[in-house]
């Protein structure tokens, strides 16, 4: 399976001559989703879920199907008939010949003034890759390949440390990183590396690995 890393928490995959695309979001590349033959996002922050992007995407290959919960399918459910199929934890599908499971449901917390909303995280063919979105769900089976989400509003250091300790995985790749500067970027890089006792490494935008 190819794992190529678009900007900020968007990644595509691609496995036998198709290619599933995770979060193509507002800080993602204009085209991150085009080509896709079925695209997952994880809830409805912009930077997640852009319709512009997923509009792009559908219009490009009439055969692209959208899997994603139902904050999302409503509000692109009209634009798409037929093609945006509601998912939640526990949901398990076949998307472009990827074996997905969902897990997870609401959001980190942001603040406890803010209400939390609903988030899933996907496993991709049983465990190569696992995208949480927005949460440090822990799935429960093991995970090969770990999106790490490294740098947000709803998080910090130690516990990005503390979930790559709990999952476990094999290898954790950075997304959720637009807001990261190039200055704190060796910081992440060596705590995390120290500590996470994974092998962690970081894709820039457009680059692949062999997952």
């Amino acid at each position: 399976m190819k794992l190529t890393k678009m900007s900020h928490a968007c990644v595509r995959l691609e496995k036998d001559g198709q290619t599933l695309v995770i979060d193509p979001g507002g800080f993602s590349e204009e085209d991150a989703a085009l080509g896709a033959d079925a695209i997952l996002i994880t809830h409805e922050h912009p930077d997640h879920f852009d319709e512009f992007r997923l509009r792009a995407a559908m219009e490009n290959n009439p055969m692209a199907r959208i899997w994603t919960l139902t904050s999302v399918a409503d509000r692109i459910t009209a634009a798409f008939p037929g093609r945006v199929h509601t998912v939640g934890h526990g949901d398990t599908f076949t998307a472009a010949g990827f074996d997905v499971q969902v897990h997870g449901e609401l959001h980190a917390v942001i603040h406890p003034d803010i209400p939390r909303i609903t988030n899933v995280g996907y496993l991709i063919d049983g465990g190569r890759v696992f995208h949480p979105g927005d949460a440090l769900t822990v799935p429960d089976r093991p995970v090969e390949t770990l999106m790490l989400p490294v740098m947000a509003p709803w998080n910090k250091i130690s516990e990005v440390i503390d979930y790559v300790r709990e999952v476990k995985p094999q290898r954790a790749y950075d997304v959720h990183d637009a807001l990261l500067t190039d200055l704190a970027r060796p910081i992440y890089d060596r705590q995390i590396g120290a500590l996470g006792g994974t092998d962690h490494q970081r894709l820039t935008p457009g680059a692949s690995a062999e997952v």
